[in-house]
């Protein structure tokens, strides 16, 4: 299933955030948020995450992983076993375990639209390299450097690889990610936003100069906002977990959230309250309160 339809909710600031809203779901971000530093997922945060799904809270992993990279939480799915993947890209059933993932939902990236960033930022930022992100595939231009945990499924310019006559013009386009050699990571997402315009939504979650780029009006919170529609839940009734820009409008939207102490500076602006670190079990701690909450 392919959704692209806005849903201009996901950007709305709540009016209130009340603290007296009980919690229906949690929805958190992976790495440098629900993940220690050496990506493990710790006992008592796995211990939290059990509670809050056995006291009838359902547990959203909203990240821009890719599908195929879940394995890190895959043994920790309960009840629907749903993740936000691809930062709002895709919904993800994880249920069949790594490498067995089916796609509930596709927001893809336009190939029109795709080349016309690559393009606008190319002539806004030269010496930017291009990786796409299908739903299955990797691709990547040959200069773009050895970023990610795998091998790439091949090599072209991005002009080629995003080209309507593909040949992997049959696979939906997730997102693309660019990387600058040169520039600082905070003024390359201001200026690709600038260049790029609606064309695209465009953010970041790595701490090098590396963006990646998504369908517009497709993120976090939008792809959150549709899940929690289907489920009957109001943003008030979410909290949300992040530490990096990609989270903002995610955290923004939710009736509770928390910046980890990690966080980038926009994310603790963003956010309506503050957490330990993600290597002191930040997500845990607000967990464990919440539940105390309830009884």
């Amino acid at each position: 299933m392919r959704d692209n339809d806005p849903v201009t909710s996901a950007t709305r600031q709540p009016e209130t955030r009340t603290a007296t809203t009980p919690p229906r779901l949690i929805a958190t971000d992976l790495d440098g948020t629900l993940l220690r530093d050496d990506k493990s997922v710790s006992p008592r945060t796995i211990a939290a995450l059990a509670a809050a799904e056995e006291a009838g809270i359902e547990v959203f992993f909203v990240t821009g992983r890719p599908a195929r990279w879940m394995d890190v939480v895959s043994d920790h799915v309960h009840g629907h076993g749903l993740a936000i993947c691809g930062n709002g890209a895709a919904v993800v059933d994880l249920h069949g375990g790594p490498g067995a993932h089916r796609f509930v939902k596709v927001r893809e990236l336009a190939r029109e639209n795709a080349l016309d960033a690559v393009q606008l930022l190319r002539d806004a930022a030269p010496g930017t390299v291009y990786a796409v992100e299908q739903t299955y595939g990797f691709h990547q231009e040959p200069a773009y450097p050895k970023l990610h945990m795998e091998v790439p499924d091949g090599f072209a310019p991005a002009e080629e690889l995003l080209a309507p006559d593909s040949r992997t013009a049959g696979e939906p386009v997730l997102k693309i990610l660019a990387h600058h050699p040169a520039l600082d990571p905070d003024a390359f997402l201001t200026l690709a936003r600038l260049a790029i315009g609606d064309r695209a939504t465009v953010t970041r979650s790595s701490p090098s100069a590396l963006l990646e780029i998504s369908g517009p009006d497709v993120s976090k919170a939008s792809t959150l906002a549709l899940c929690c529609a289907e489920r009957g839940i109001s943003h008030e009734e979410v909290v949300a977990f992040g530490d990096m820009p990609n989270d903002v409008e995610m955290l923004t939207w939710a009736g509770r959230s928390y910046a980890m102490g990690n966080a980038h500076p926009d994310v603790l602006a963003a956010a309506s309250g503050r957490t330990v670190a993600n290597n002191d079990d930040g997500v845990a701690v607000v967990i464990e309160r919440l539940l105390d909450e309830r009884r």
